[in-house]
């Protein structure tokens, strides 16, 4: 039986620091989402908080209660949801990212790659483990905004059977051209989907351009957002990506006793 599964990339202006505000619109775009029939919602990086850097140890003291009601409202609605929130633990604070199907807590990702150019490896810690999921909507593979630039994490995600790639970010202008050329290069040399969900709007001095993203193994662009809160939706059809990965073989075709690796 063919497997097809809509999905939704959730954007909106992330409010600095205003949790209770960002929190209204998250779960009423969850809500809007299960009523348009998405099974799979992907919410952009530090939904609850943004990068409030000062106040952020205080912030996250607040994300127990967010997932647990995410995972009630998951559960209520029939959704997977992934995104990403302030975590602490042990006196450090994290960007983790959590899969939560239909109510249930799947897995953790904490960000691999921290920005050091605006300062997140001063104020956060960085993860040490990869995360590929089972879910009732397929395997799927976590990454948060900055890791996309590491192709080698996309590439292990795929090897260890990741279907699609849900990717949580704040990424600001003027990079509209790299978060949409990299997106479209992790779609295709992995073959895998992918559902990218950007903010948009002002954060302090920080300018993000939204165009969330959900994309095909063959790395076509099936919807994409704009510059305004919005949720961009399209429907994954699994058989197609069967059929793209039988043509062009390149799992098959690797060549790692070359190359292996790598420094």
């Amino acid at each position: 039986m063919n497997r097809q599964i809509r999905s939704a990339a959730i954007q909106f202006n992330i409010t600095l620091g205003d949790v209770a505000r960002n929190r209204g619109k998250a779960f009423s775009a969850l809500q809007q989402a299960a009523d348009d029939g998405v099974q799979l919602a992907v919410l952009p990086e530090m939904w609850s908080t943004g990068y409030d850097y000062r106040r952020l140890v205080e912030l996250a003291k607040e994300t127990p209660a967010i997932l647990a009601e995410l995972q009630e409202t998951a559960a209520r609605l029939g959704l997977v949801v992934v995104g990403s929130l302030p975590e602490s633990e042990d006196g450090k604070l994290y960007n983790s990212a959590t899969v939560i199907d239909r109510g249930e807590l799947r897995g953790r990702y904490r960000k691999l790659h921290l920005f050091s150019t605006m300062g997140e490896d001063r104020f956060l810690a960085a993860g040490d483990s990869t995360l590929v999921v089972p879910t009732s909507v397929g395997r799927l593979g976590v990454a948060i905004c900055y890791d996309l630039r590491f192709p080698e994490l996309f590439r292990k995600l795929a090897l260890e059977g990741a279907e699609i790639l849900c990717l949580p970010a704040e990424w600001p202008k003027p990079r509209q051209e790299h978060w949409r050329t990299l997106l479209r290069a992790r779609a295709i040399e992995n073959q895998q989907f992918v559902v990218a969900a950007n903010c948009c709007g002002i954060q302090g001095k920080l300018d993000f351009f939204g165009m969330s993203l959900l994309i095909s193994p063959w790395g076509e662009v099936l919807a994409e957002g704009g510059e305004t809160d919005c949720q961009p939706t399209a429907l994954f059809d699994f058989e197609q990506m069967t059929s793209f990965r039988s043509k062009i073989r390149c799992f098959q075709d690797r060549r790692p006793e070359i190359y292996g690796t790598l420094p």
